[in-house]
Parts: C-alpha cells; sequence; structure tokens
C-alpha cells in the first residue's frame, strides 16, 4: 500500500561496529537500499521515522518516498529490520526500490472475525493457525491485511488460503489449501467422551461377576 511518507536519506561511508555506534549517538542508523536494476547504497536514516512506518497498520508493506541526499527520490518498502534484543531500539533496515509497473511479492496479515458457531453451539476449540499469506500483485493493490468472517464455523470446519478474496492484479502464492482457521473438539471434551464410553462397557462385567457371587 502506497502512502503520502517521504524518509529523508544521506549517502553512508565506512562501516563497522564503531560507525554504528557513532550513528546511534546521532540518533541515526545504518539503512541500505538495493532493487530495479541498481547498485545497493549504504545510507543512515531516522529510526523514528521508520517506526512510524513499521507500527502503521500496513507495516513493512507500506510503500513510502526515499529521498537520498544528493541523489534520487523512489519509492521503497521496508524488507528486513532489526532491533536490540534487549533495549527495545531499531538498529538496521534494508529497503528496496519499486517499480509501480511490476508485480512483486508480498506477505499480507489475514484477521479473522466473529465467533465460530462451532465454540458456541458445539462446545469446540477455534484455532488460528495461519497469521499471513503471500501474494503477487501491482505495487498499488498491496492490500494493508485480510479479514475472513469465521463465524459460520461448525466443529470439523476450516477456512483455507483459498477463502480469501484476491481482488485486482492479486494472485495467490501460498498453498490454497493451507489452512487459516478451523474449529476442533475440545480435548477435554474428547477424553471425557472416552472415559464415559469406556465405564459404559466395563458396567455389564462388573453387574455379571456379582450375580456369580451370590450363587
Amino acid at each position: 500500500m502506497r502512502k503520502d511518507i517521504t524518509v529523508a536519506a544521506t549517502p553512508r561511508e565506512g562501516r563497522g561496529k564503531n560507525v554504528n555506534r557513532r550513528l546511534r549517538l546521532e540518533e541515526k542508523i545504518p539503512a541500505v537500499v538495493y532493487g530495479v536494476g541498481k547498485n545497493s547504497v549504504a545510507l543512515t536514516v531516522n529510526p523514528k521515522e521508520i517506526n512510524r512506518i513499521l507500527l502503521t497498520g500496513s507495516g513493512h508493506n507500506t510503500i513510502f518516498d526515499l529521498a537520498v541526499e544528493g541523489g534520487e527520490t523512489e519509492p521503497v518498502l521496508i524488507t528486513a529490520w532489526q532491533y536490540h534484543p534487549v533495549k527495545g531500539k531499531l538498529l538496521h533496515i534494508d529497503m528496496l526500490r519499486i517499480d509501480m509497473s511490476k508485480r512483486i511479492k508480498v506477505r499480507v496479515p489475514v484477521h479473522t472475525t466473529g465467533d465460530a458457531k462451532g465454540v458456541k453451539q458445539q462446545g469446540g476449540l477455534f484455532e488460528n493457525i495461519s497469521r499471513d499469506v503471500e501474494i503477487e500483485c501491482l505495487p498499488d493493490d498491496i492490500p494493508e491485511s485480510f479479514t475472513l468472517d469465521v463465524t459460520g464455523l461448525m466443529l470439523g470446519q476450516n477456512l483455507r488460503a483459498q477463502d480469501i478474496p484476491m481482488t485486482g492484479t492479486m494472485k495467490l502464492l501460498t498453498a490454497p489449501e493451507k489452512v487459516i482457521a478451523h474449529v476442533v473438539a475440545a480435548r477435554g471434551g474428547a477424553t471425557a467422551e472416552a472415559d464415559a464410553a469406556a465405564g459404559a462397557k466395563a458396567e455389564p462385567e462388573v453387574a455379571k461377576k456379582g450375580k456369580k457371587e451370590e450363587k
């Protein structure tokens, strides 16, 4: 999804821990931009601007403009990012240049809505199995997310990737049969039923034994 956002970037010289440490003291982080047949370029960007993009609804699928000092302004999206494992600060990002006229592959989040009838009426257990799918489409057609209504799911039923509607130039790349969500029998309920069945079979044997003892 393209948004009207422009991030300023500065060409970066030098590599290594000391350079990166100095950049972070200046409230900047190292970055790399690549793609569309051009050489990759080492840059520095403001982590606050990148965090704002990653925290939007479209997240890393957000297409925004990257304005490189002394260079071009090009549409890009974030392909990789790294956070500090303890402090949680953004440490580095990779960005891909985008040709708006060519199809690209992206992973899109899948959300569910509604309360499955199989849970309310049949005591089943709802499980969300997959939380995203891979699609291919033109950059302008990248959706923020997909939403599937699970209200009609009964015990033993599921929704698969093929149930996600593809619109515009979208093409599903994830295996169509991949399960997104389903309703299964609750483990406790299944165990209780098995115990009850076993008990029912045992009762006649106990009664029969009692009669023999009486004789």
